[in-house]
């Protein structure tokens, strides 16, 4: 299973994880999600290719902002 790692911007706290976190993990065939406060980056582990386009959407809607692939 592929994982790919974003930068994310505006995370700061433990509810920054759990939103993102719930948010990504819904979506269809993504299978784990690992936040890294400190360094601003979201791992996700997904059966395929993730979407980057429905990441930062989902990112973005959650109130924060996908800047890219790591």
């Amino acid at each position: 299973m592929p994982a790919i790692t974003y930068a994310v911007s505006g995370m700061s706290c433990g509810h920054c994880r759990a939103t993102l976190t719930k948010a990504i993990g819904e979506l269809d065939g993504v299978s784990g999600v690992e936040v890294d406060l400190d360094a601003g980056h979201v791992t996700v582990t997904s059966a395929g290719e993730p979407d980057d386009a429905l990441i930062a959407e989902t990112v973005d809607e959650a109130g924060y902002e996908l800047t890219g692939r790591v």
